[in-house]
C-alpha cells in the first residue's frame, strides 16, 4: 500500500531550511561561473544518446517518442552539453566555457541535483581551479583525489587485469594477483610516493609522472593519489578528480573525449553540499 504521502525511494523533497540552503548554493556556485566566463545552459530532460555514454544501460529510464524511437532520461548532463554545443549552436557563439545547474535521473527512482561546468577544449589545470573555487566559497571541507584513467585502461588491455576489480575497488583480491609493481600501486597516496618507481613498466610510469606533475600544481590543502581508479562512464580518458567528505562524493570531474571533441568538466553534486551544510549546523 502507498500513502498519500510517500516519495519513491531516492526521490528529493526539499523544504524550510533545506531548501534554503539549496538555493544558496545554486545562487552562489552560478554567480562564481558567470563571473569566471562560463555560459548557462539548461540541457533538455528527454535525449536520444544517453547510452553512448554509460557501459550500462540498467541506470537509464527508457520512454518513446511519438515515432516509437527510443528516448532516455537524462542521466548525465555532460555528454548532451558537450553535443548540443558543438553539433547544435556552435555556429551562433563562441564560448567554449559553458555551466548547467539542473537534475539528472536514473533508475528505479534515483534523482541527482546537480551544479556542472564543462571546457570545450579545456584543460585539466582550468577545471579542477574551477571546482576548487566553488568548494572553497561554499566553505565545503573536502578530500582532493587525483587518478589517471589511462592507467587502469592500460592495465587491462596490455597486463589483463580486469577492470571490474579496479571499479569496486577490490584491493584484497587486486594483491592476490601477487605482482609486486601492482601492489606498489596500491600503496600509492600521495606526491612522495611517486618519487621512486623503480621496477614499475615505463608506460605506467609515464602516467603517474603525469599525475605527479598535475598535483605539484594544484594549491589545495588536502589531496591523495588513487593510480586505480576506475570511473565506469566512458568518456574519461585521461587525469580525473574526486572530491569527497568521509563516504559523501561532492564533486568529480576531469578529461575526457566525446567523439571527436576533447574537452574538460566536472559535476558538484548538489545534495550531499546540502548533507554537508546540515551537518556543520548540527554540530
Amino acid at each position: 500500500m502507498i500513502f498519500e504521502h510517500e516519495i519513491p525511494q531516492d526521490s528529493k523533497l526539499y523544504f524550510g531550511e533545506c531548501a534554503k540552503i539549496k538555493r544558496q548554493i545554486e545562487a552562489t556556485c552560478a554567480d562564481i561561473l558567470d563571473k569566471n566566463g562560463y555560459e548557462e545552459i539548461v540541457t533538455p530532460l528527454f535525449s536520444y544518446h544517453q547510452h553512448i555514454s554509460f557501459n550500462d544501460e540498467k541506470t537509464l529510464l527508457h520512454l518513446h517518442d511519438e515515432k516509437n524511437r527510443t528516448v532516455t532520461l537524462r542521466a548525465d548532463s555532460t555528454a548532451d552539453v558537450v553535443r548540443i554545443v558543438t553539433k547544435r549552436i556552435g555556429r551562433t557563439t563562441e564560448s567554449k566555457k559553458w555551466f548547467y545547474i539542473q537534475p539528472s535521473l536514473s533508475f528505479p527512482t534515483k534523482e541527482q541535483y546537480q551544479v556542472g561546468a564543462e571546457i570545450i577544449d579545456g584543460s585539466f589545470k582550468e577545471i579542477i581551479d574551477t571546482a576548487i573555487k566553488l568548494i572553497n566559497r561554499l566553505e565545503l571541507d573536502t578530500i582532493l583525489q587525483i587518478s589517471n584513467m589511462r592507467i587502469p585502461l592500460l592495465l587491462s588491455r596490455k597486463y589483463n587485469i580486469d577492470l571490474t576489480l579496479l571499479y569496486d575497488t577490490n584491493i584484497e583480491k587486486i594483491l592476490k594477483l601477487d605482482i609486486p609493481w601492482i601492489s606498489r600501486l596500491v600503496k600509492i597516496h600521495r606526491i612522495e610516493d611517486l618519487d621512486n618507481l623503480d621496477g614499475i613498466p615505463e608506460d605506467i610510469k609515464s602516467e603517474l609522472m603525469v599525475i605527479k606533475d598535475t598535483v605539484s600544481n594544484i594549491d589545495y590543502k588536502s589531496i591523495v593519489i588513487a593510480p586505480l581508479y576506475y570511473a565506469k562512464l566512458r568518456y574519461y580518458d585521461s587525469l580525473m578528480f574526486k572530491m569527497f567528505n568521509r563516504n559523501e562524493l561532492l564533486a568529480r570531474g576531469g578529461i575526457y573525449s566525446i567523439g571527436d571533441v576533447k574537452a574538460s568538466g566536472f559535476a558538484l553534486y548538489i545534495d550531499e553540499c546540502i548533507n554537508q551544510k546540515i551537518k556543520k549546523i548540527g554540530e
